[in-house]
């Protein structure tokens, strides 16, 4: 029972967006409403929060991955590539001119 509660309520929260204060509240109107012992209420806080973090880990880890192939598709290159040609650049100047 508690699990079915645990995944109906986080399916609509939105687990990637909760705060540690939206997940007390929650637990605090879960305990009242199906009677859940303070520890219950506890593990739940502490469950919401885990996969909030693990959501928003996801999620982050999902966008750089899109954002690189995105980058790689365009051809562009990296600050570091950048920094590395412009310092070759200024070299061959340096040698060309001195």
């Amino acid at each position: 029972m508690f699990e079915l509660l645990e995944k109906a309520v986080m399916t609509a929260i939105g687990a990637a967006a909760i705060t540690q204060k939206k997940a007390e509240e929650l637990a605090a109107e879960m305990k009242d409403k199906f009677r859940l012992s303070e520890e219950e209420g506890n593990n739940l806080v502490e469950r919401i929060q885990t996969i909030a973090k693990e959501s928003r880990d996801k999620i982050r880890e999902t966008a750089e991955l899109e954002v690189q192939k995105v980058v790689d598709r365009l051809g562009l290159v990296s600050r570091d590539e950048f920094e590395k040609l412009s310092k070759r650049v200024q070299e061959l100047e340096s040698k060309q001119n001195g």
